[in-house]
């Protein structure tokens, strides 16, 4: 047993059984935004995974964007598709990943069926993810996370981010 919190352990637990090659790693000080997470890594802004809920049409899924962009709640509704997406609040991001706001990890989410990636993010060798926790990363190449999450790539940011 590794010591951490058990929403970390839920985590790495699921790697382990993929087998997949990814490290968590621990900072103390906190990972709450993306640019903790950039600045606790030591890497560019986009190449940290935010892991958004939407509720569309009343169903969660989860859109995986890069820190330095902003999701694009149409792009997500054309993309799903639905006729209504709205960003999940606090209690509803709990209640579909069983993680905090902020700490939301890509896997496992029982709960939701609807995975979806931006492109971008499958531009980079190595990205960051949350892991469970506010204290946790997660490094994972980006054809891996695609893989375990059976993410669908799509365009899925605002314009102007």
């Amino acid at each position: 047993m590794s010591g951490w919190p058990e929403p970390v352990e839920r985590v790495a637990d699921f790697l382990r059984k993929a087998a997949v090659e990814s490290r968590v790693e621990e900072f103390p000080e906190g990972t709450l935004t993306a640019d903790d997470a950039a600045r606790a890594v030591g890497c560019d802004l986009a190449q940290i995974v935010k892991s958004l809920v939407f509720f569309c049409d009343g169903k969660p899924v989860l859109v995986m964007v890069g820190g330095d962009r902003r999701a694009d709640r149409a792009k997500v509704q054309a993309a799903v598709p639905c006729e209504k997406a709205k960003i999940a609040g606090p209690d509803e991001v709990r209640s579909a990943t069983g993680f905090e706001p902020g700490a939301v990890a890509p896997f496992p989410l029982p709960a939701i069926q609807t995975i979806l990636v931006d492109s971008e993010l499958l531009l980079h060798e190595v990205v960051w993810t949350g892991a469970g926790s506010h204290q946790h990363v997660l490094a994972i190449a980006p054809t891996d996370l695609v893989r375990l999450t059976r993410a669908r790539s799509v365009d899925a940011v605002a314009d102007d981010a």
